[in-house]
């Protein structure tokens, strides 16, 4: 490697660390108690709202892991599933869960989703499962966020990787213990920015590379493939038809990775901390904008895999040599050193701020609804602010010491470990909170029944992967499909078991019920209603 292409990386990525840094030392004015450290005073605007949402929402499991394993399994009919995450994932999201999460929220002073479920639902026993729940499936989650850059550090500077896991892992928990939600928040919007400007200008570079558009397109429809599971690749052209060789896989993947999202505690904790009416609105545009930008762009680019496949060689069964998680570093191989470093800048910044939204939510978790007045009785803001930096820290070195084990060893792709993870919280919470914003029949037998389901069938699903237990789940026994799975049946349990159990006390529900029904002004560009109208 030339000494001038290693200088211009390396001092791309000096800058953009120093960034980061001085954001969280900028932004430590408004982290000095807990509503500010977790929340950011309920103060956070439009802009910063929305690229918070999507920089927590798209890290390197999309940009690598999942990209690369779809668009080769689906061909260019991956892109839908970046279609979904913009219009389901992003625009539904705001639109539907946005402003009712906001209001209701606050009406409970609740600052965290198991306490959310404690307040809404009177049982403290919900948020003490829902916060183990948490605890457990987030940290593979977060390990699988430094895995995507494993190949592509080993591509730009030939280091070995657990220099990268540690020097990503040091610098971020640095901004997010000193500055808090709104350190996490403005960096968000700078890696955003990156993020939005790079996957545009790689795609470009990568296509180019192979004629452009068109002549890739071409290229695409003489692709086959003849793994087991996907007879339809046989066919001339099924990787550039409308829905791929296999639509139904493709439906799951659609599902977990788009409706996933709202019942994912780091995600709708961005909903909390929104400013006003006004930010809801624009937030949902650019919110839905970044999500069609990067994530469609992620998975149209790894549609063309298969362009690739003599670099990547074949392995048994017509997966790519070197797994899927191959896929993306080897497309990038042929870029020039500057757009390399605006890749690795990409991944870097795109898994950094999932990474810090993910411990911030894990550390407060922790905090506010295992330990105070529980474990620790005597906690005021002072220590409560302690102990959540010192989480932080923990997290943060548990999950990259298992990053560093997984790169050296035979587990799961970053995919399958990411799958199981959101598939747990995603089915466990999912219904209940969207149910719990607009149901008042609600009953936390119908939650308790969502929350030990889709805990239960995905550990189960986990352990029959691994080939712990000798049981095959067909269909379901990718995590993915497991997932999706999940989702659906809390959509079912939840309102069955809610019918079937104890109505819950009518006052109570009334009295959480009203904040949707306190009268406010607003501006005439909110309203055009007037009393002469009346």
């Amino acid at each position: 490697m030339a000494f001038g292409d290693l200088a211009l990386k390396l001092g791309m990525l000096l800058v953009f660390f120093g960034v980061m840094v001085y954001v969280g030392f900028y932004c430590r004015k408004h982290s000095t108690d807990v509503n500010g450290f977790v929340l950011g005073g309920r103060s956070v605007g439009p802009w910063l709202t929305a690229f918070a949402y999507g920089t927590s929402y798209f890290s390197a499991v999309i940009f690598v892991g999942y990209a690369g394993q779809f668009g080769w399994k689906f061909g260019i009919a991956a892109t839908w599933v970046g279609i979904g995450n913009a219009l389901i994932g992003s625009l539904m999201a705001w639109v539907i869960l946005g402003r009712r999460t906001r209001i209701m929220t606050q009406h409970l002073s609740s600052a965290t989703m198991p306490d959310f479920f404690e307040k809404r639902f009177s049982a403290t026993s919900l948020k003490i499962a829902a916060s183990i729940i948490i605890f457990i499936f987030m940290i593979p989650y977060t390990a699988s966020l430094y895995n995507g850059l494993s190949r592509l550090f080993r591509m730009a500077f030939n280091i070995d990787y657990s220099v990268c896991v540690i020097v990503m892992a040091v610098l971020t928990a640095i901004y997010v213990i000193v500055g808090g939600y709104m350190a996490t928040a403005v960096n968000d919007f700078i890696q955003g920015i990156i993020m939005l400007v790079g996957i545009v200008a790689v795609i470009g570079a990568v296509l180019g590379s192979k004629g452009g558009f068109m002549a890739s397109l071409e290229g695409l429809s003489a692709a086959k493939d003849t793994s087991e599971g996907f007879a339809n690749g046989t066919v001339p052209g099924i990787f550039n038809s409308f829905f791929g060789p296999d639509p139904l896989s493709l439906l799951g993947v659609v599902l977990l990775t788009s409706l996933g999202t709202w019942g994912l505690p780091q995600m709708v904790g961005k909903f909390y901390a929104i400013k006003s009416e006004g930010s809801i609105h624009k937030g949902t545009i650019i919110s839905t904008f970044f999500a069609i930008v990067v994530a469609g762009g992620c998975y149209f680019l790894g549609g063309f895999g298969r362009l690739f496949a003599a670099e990547l060689g074949a392995a048994e069964g017509g997966s790519p040599a070197g797994g899927f998680d191959n896929v993306i570093p080897t497309m990038l191989q042929t870029l020039s050193p500057f757009l390399i470093a605006v890749v690795i800048i990409l991944v870097l910044s795109a898994s950094m701020s999932t990474l810090s939204s993910l411990v911030l939510t894990s550390s407060s978790t922790v905090t506010l609804d295992l330990l105070k007045g529980r474990v620790i009785k005597d906690m005021d803001e002072k220590k409560q602010l302690l102990i959540m930096r010192v989480l932080i820290v923990v997290f943060i070195v548990i999950s990259a010491a298992l990053a560093i084990v997984q790169a050296n060893s035979s587990v799961a792709f970053i995919a399958q470990a990411m799958g199981v993870s959101w598939g747990a919280m995603a089915g466990a919470f999912l219904a209940p909170f969207l149910y719990g914003l607009y149901w008042k029949r609600t009953t936390k037998v119908g939650c308790w029944a969502s929350m030990l389901f889709s805990s239960v069938f995905m550990i189960i699903d986990m352990l029959a992967n691994l080939k712990v237990l000798n049981i095959s789940l067909g269909f379901l026994q990718s995590p993915i499909n497991a997932g999706a799975f999940c989702m659906i049946a809390g959509l079912i349990l939840v309102p069955l078991f809610s019918l079937i159990s104890r109505a819950p006390d009518q006052d109570t529900v009334a009295h959480i019920f009203s904040c949707y029904e306190r009268k406010v002004i607003v501006t005439a560009k909110d309203s055009i209603e007037t009393d002469a109208e009346g």
